[in-house]
């Protein structure tokens, strides 16, 4: 979980930027959710420099606190080491939340029946501990997927995206809503 790929798509995204002018390299952004919560935080934490503005959905941010047959699928059953570290160290999204410097969205359901809320909220501890900005939405009454917030929710991603990377001022509480 500690790369996800980011290497690579980091080093796409500088060779894409160096081939076609057009592609801005200095306002990248990325977002994801469940796993790909947890690879747009360690994007923009190991990634400072990069990714400008991120937003986690639902990430399963430290292996610890998930589901043990995911952690343990990957990393196997907890080893402590001699020098005091595991081979859990420095997997976990919090231990890295102080090297933020761009515009971070964290969002989560309250009711989420696969990757719990307070994975998220470790995040936030440590984003406050470490005295960082960053914004933050809690869905009461949602489940992994969102469900009924789902349009509300793409509304608010879309809405973070043109504020933060685009510089400019989208509708004000532009109502998606689902084909009838």
């Amino acid at each position: 979980m500690a790369d996800n790929t980011l290497p690579d798509q980091v080093a796409a995204l500088q060779q894409l930027g160096a081939r076609y002018p057009w592609i801005d390299t200095a306002r990248a952004g990325i977002w994801g959710h469940s796993g790909g919560g947890n690879a747009t935080a360690a994007a923009m934490f190991r990634y400072p420099d990069v990714y400008k503005v991120g937003i986690a959905e639902s990430g399963n941010h430290d292996n610890l606190s998930y589901e043990d047959d995911w952690g343990e699928r990957y990393q196997g059953l907890l080893e402590k080491k001699p020098d005091g570290t595991t081979n859990y160290t420095g997997q976990d999204n919090a231990s890295l939340a102080k090297n933020l410097k761009g515009k971070l969205f964290l969002l989560h359901g309250m009711m989420d029946d696969n990757v719990p809320p307070q994975s998220t909220l470790l995040v936030v501890d440590a984003l406050i501990k470490a005295n960082k900005d960053f914004d933050l939405l809690l869905l009461p009454h949602a489940r992994h997927g969102y469900g009924a917030d789902s349009h509300y929710v793409m509304r608010r991603r879309w809405d973070y995206f043109v504020r933060n990377l685009l510089g400019a001022e989208p509708p004000k509480e532009f109502e998606l809503k689902p084909q009838s």
